[in-house]
């Protein structure tokens, strides 16, 4: 049987009248092993601010590494994070707005106009089909939704708010309709429409560490051309230009609040076939997600405490010295931090502290070289060992100056990787999805354990590819081949939104 938890920041300030299910304070959900253990969960999560690595950002994140169902979820958070997210709906509830506001407004002369929204519900009988499907696709407990009148009604705005600035008239609405939910059947956003176009290429050119060299996207470029796919690399400012294509493959440094997010969610509302997909830059990019997802189904990694400002002395109980401290989002081994004392603990965490509610601490593990294993729809396709940076503890070590220094690399056929290495690898990523990983397993005499789990793994010419060549390449290309013939099948010959049969392309 499903249960249900409302968490708030502070359940001595709220009360929730007839509430058929417990109030719960976000530091004790985060924190308490009782609600780690639980199954069958949905959160109702009330926190104040919905902000990156906020604490209701950790709510959300964990309950989802927990396998809870929860309102809102990372992905909700972010997709409202600005309005270049959110006004990628607006085409699909155009419809919906002038009828509603046909209605409202026949009689009134307005140019803007704002309502409230408690779980889809508002106050507009007019507008509650549009709120109901702003609700599907955005499920947050409260929405602030702007109107502005430009020829026509359109969505100027829709941005989450807090429990804590309803109004005294809105909070008896809020009550009902919370309650209302929580006794209907949990339901998810909907899948968005599929749509069909070509294939790009997402890359920096001013990034000094891309995830793949020139050498590997010229590469990819010439082996898709004999495969029948024609590929373009594009740049930030071709944004406006993603829609052209059927396919994205990002090969730039993912990151959360960045445009390569904004990127692959643009990709996937299109129905384009995209790698790195959002879910995934979600799921890897943060580091507490990640060590509370390895826990919660038993894979090998390093002791890790997941710390908030008070935790320190029971993390340093439990890890003693020297431990690691990490960044929730760090890349390319910034963020992340050897520490042997008590005091850098405290120096260095007070640091970290001002940027995110939690950080990571983890055992120190030293050894010559870490495995690299790369997997793409749960098949190992690469295998490397990156060796540390000379009289460093660091695949990566960077000077005061900022220069970076790498040590040296072995890549291995993947017949000849440990069993276990691999096993572990596939474990890992089937946890995350089906895209493309770069597992990082560090392997000693008492067994092997997941370090990270990457959403755009480095795959450099002369380095990923020195064994198996070309191959590497068509078998990428060959898994966006797949996708986008079976994408086309279920499209070939139905009628799109026009009432014109798609046909599927030569």
């Amino acid at each position: 049987m499903t249960s249900q938890l409302i968490v708030v920041e502070n359940k001595k300030k709220w009360s929730f009248p007839d509430a058929p299910c417990p109030v719960v304070d976000a530091d004790d959900y985060l924190t308490n092993e009782e609600y780690f253990k639980l199954k069958n969960v949905q959160v109702i999560n009330l926190c104040r601010s919905y902000k990156y690595l906020s604490v209701a950002y950790y709510s959300s994140l964990l309950a989802e590494a927990r396998n809870h169902k929860v309102i809102p979820s990372v992905k909700t958070m972010l997709d409202l994070s600005s309005k270049a997210m959110y006004s990628l709906a607006a085409p699909y509830l155009d419809e919906a707005v002038q009828k509603g506001f046909k209605k409202i407004t026949a009689h009134v002369t307005i140019k803007e106009f704002e309502i409230t929204v408690f779980f889809g519900v508002c106050h507009y009988p007019a507008l509650s089909e549009l709120t109901r499907q702003i609700f599907e696709m955005f499920p947050y407990p409260i929405l602030r939704i702007t109107f502005s009148h430009q020829k026509k009604w359109l969505i100027s705005e829709i941005k989450p708010d807090s429990i804590d600035k309803l109004s005294e008239t809105e909070w008896p609405q809020f009550i009902d309709a919370i309650n209302g939910y929580l006794k209907r059947r949990w339901r998810g956003p909907k899948n968005p429409k599929q749509y069909r176009f070509d294939m790009a290429i997402l890359v920096n050119p001013e990034d000094p560490q891309p995830p793949s060299n020139k050498r590997a996207l010229n590469a990819l470029v010439r082996v898709g051309r004999t495969m029948g796919i024609d590929i373009d690399l594009i740049e930030k400012k071709d944004y406006a230009r993603l829609a052209e294509y059927d396919a994205l493959f990002i090969r730039d440094t993912t990151r959360i609040n960045h445009y390569t997010y904004r990127f692959a969610k643009k990709a996937e509302n299109e129905g384009m076939v995209v790698i790195d997909d959002p879910q995934s830059i979600l799921r890897c990019t943060n580091k507490v997600y990640l060590a509370e997802l390895l826990e919660a189904n038993r894979i090998p990694a390093p002791k890790t405490a997941i710390v908030g400002k008070n935790d320190i002395p029971a993390a340093e109980q439990m890890l003693g010295y020297p431990l690691v401290l990490k960044m929730p989002d760090g890349s390319f081994s910034q963020g992340v931090f050897k520490v042997e004392n008590s005091e850098q603990f405290h120096q260095i965490a007070q640091r970290l502290f001002k940027e995110s509610e939690l950080i990571l601490a983890q055992e120190f593990l030293y050894t010559e070289f870490d495995w690299r294993i790369g997997v793409l729809n749960k098949k190992i396709i690469f295998a490397c060992k990156y060796f540390m940076s000379r009289k460093h503890w660091q695949i990566v070590r960077y000077s005061e100056s900022g220069k970076r220094y790498e040590g040296q690399y072995k890549t291995i056929a993947v017949e000849d990787v440990p069993k276990d290495v691999i096993k572990t690898a596939l474990k890992a990523t089937s946890l995350i999805g089906d895209g493309l990983y770069g597992v990082d397993i560090k392997q000693n005499d008492k067994g092997v354990y997941v370090i990270e789990v990457n959403d755009n793994p480095n795959i450099d010419g002369g380095v990923e590819d020195l064994i198996i060549k070309d191959q590497l390449y068509q078998i990428i290309l060959g898994e966006f081949l797949r996708r986008l013939e079976k994408r086309h099948t279920q499209t070939e010959g139905k009628p799109n939104e026009n009432g014109e049969t798609v046909l599927k392309r030569a």
